[in-house]
C-alpha cells in the first residue's frame, strides 16, 4: 500500500476538510480575530489531520501490505483468511468477515460438488459392472457359434467391452490410490494376458507381436499395467500402414536403478508437432482424424496411471514409420521389502 495512493484516495476529505478550514477563518476574521491565534488554530488543525492520516495509513499499510505478501506465497489462495489477524480498524474487519464468509460458503459449495461427483462416479462404477455382464453374454455366444458369426463381429464387441473399461478406468483414475496393490509383478505375464485378450484384434489385422526380455518382474499393479499395454495395442492396431505387415514389438530393458518397457510398432506414426500432446486429455491429432474417429482419451489415461503409480513415461516417434511408448519402472527395495513380507 503506497502512501501516494492512500493520499489520492482520501482527496475528498481533504477538500472538505479545506472548505470547513476556510469557513472557520472567515468567521474568525469576521470576528476580528488576531492573526497570531488564527495561525495557532490553523497549525492545530493541521497538527491533528496529518497525526490522524498518518495513524490511519500505518495501520491499514501494515494490514494490506501483510495481507499482500501472503498472498502472493499461497498457492491456495482461498485460505487468505487463515494467514492474517484480524484487524483493528473498522473497515479491515469488515473485509475480513466477509473473506471468511467467502471461505466458508465456498468450502461448502465444494463439498457439495465432491459429493455429486463422488455420487456420479459410484453409478459410472456401477453402470459399467453391469454392462460388462450382456457384454461378457455376447462375447461368449459369439465365441460359442463362431462358424455363423463373422470375425468382425466379434471384434466390435471385444471394442465395446475396451470402451467400457476405458470408462471405469477414468473413473477411477482420480482415486486410482484406493483400487491398486503395488507388488512383483510378471512383464511377460502382463503381455501374454494382454495379447490374449486382442487375439482377434490381432489376427484381423494380420499383425505380429515380438517379444524380448520380459522374463523381468517390476513393481506395479498388473491390472493397471494390463490396461496401459490394452491402450498400445489398441492404438497400434488402430493407426496401421496399408501394404504394411503390422509388427509389434514388446521389450524390456534392465538399468540399475529401473526397468524399461519398450512398446513398438511400425504403423502410422505420430507427427513431431502432436508428441508433446499425445498425453493431453481429449487430445486427438492428426491420426486422430485422418484414419479414425478417437476420444483422444486413452492415453490421458494411461498418464494419470503411470504418475499414480509413479513410474515414467514418454514416446517418440517418426511419421510414416514407427511409434514407440517406454514406461520406466523404478526399483524401490522398500516395496521389494513390503511384498516379501
Amino acid at each position: 500500500m503506497k502512501l501516494i495512493s492512500y493520499i489520492r484516495d482520501r482527496l475528498w476529505f481533504y477538500m472538505i476538510f479545506a472548505a470547513a478550514l476556510g469557513l472557520i477563518l472567515l468567521f474568525l476574521m469576521a470576528y476580528r480575530v488576531s492573526s497570531q491565534l488564527i495561525i495557532c488554530i490553523c497549525m492545530i488543525f493541521f497538527f491533528f489531520l496529518i497525526s490522524e492520516e498518518l495513524i490511519g495509513f500505518l495501520r491499514k499499510a501494515r494490514f494490506y501490505t501483510d495481507m499482500r505478501c501472503k498472498l502472493d506465497g499461497l498457492d491456495k489462495k482461498y485460505l487468505i483468511h487463515e494467514m492474517i489477524s484480524k484487524p483493528d480498524f473498522l473497515e479491515g474487519e469488515i473485509l475480513y468477515e466477509a473473506l471468511c464468509d467467502a471461505n466458508k460458503s465456498m468450502c461448502e459449495n465444494v463439498a457439495e460438488y465432491k459429493r455429486s461427483s463422488a455420487e456420479f462416479r459410484d453409478f459410472i462404477e456401477m453402470w459399467v459392472h453391469e454392462v460388462k455382464l450382456p457384454v461378457a453374454s455376447l462375447q461368449l455366444m459369439a465365441h460359442n457359434h463362431r462358424d455363423s458369426i463373422s470375425e468382425r463381429y466379434i471384434e466390435q464387441l471385444r471394442r465395446i467391452d475396451d470402451y467400457t473399461d476405458q470408462v471405469l478406468y477414468y473413473a477411477r483414475s482420480e482415486n486410482a490410490e484406493k483400487d491398486y496393490i503395488i507388488k512383483e509383478t510378471s512383464l511377460k505375464r502382463a503381455v501374454s494376458n494382454v495379447a490374449l485378450k486382442n487375439r482377434e484384434a490381432v489376427q484381423l489385422a494380420g499383425a505380429s507381436i515380438e517379444t524380448e526380455g520380459l522374463e523381468l518382474p517390476v513393481m506395479t499393479d498388473g491390472k493397471w499395467l494390463e490396461f496401459m499395454l490394452g491402450q498400445f495395442m489398441a492404438n497400434s492396431l488402430k493407426y496401421t500402414v496399408p501394404d504394411r505387415e503390422p509388427v509389434i514389438r514388446i521389450t524390456a530393458e534392465d538399468k540399475e536403478d529401473r526397468v524399461l518397457l519398450h512398446f513398438r510398432d511400425n504403423g502410422a506414426g505420430i507427427t513431431s508437432g502432436d508428441i508433446p500432446r499425445v498425453f493431453e486429455k481429449s487430445f486427438t491429432g492428426e491420426n486422430g482424424h485422418t484414419y479414425a474417429r478417437s476420444t483422444g482419451m486413452g492415453m490421458y489415461i494411461v498418464k494419470c496411471l503411470c504418475d499414480r503409480l509413479g513410474h515414467g513415461i514418454s514416446v517418440s516417434s517418426e511419421q510414416g514409420s514407427f511409434t514407440e511408448f517406454t514406461i520406466a519402472f523404478a526399483k524401490n527395495d522398500h516395496y521389494l521389502m513390503a511384498d516379501k513380507n
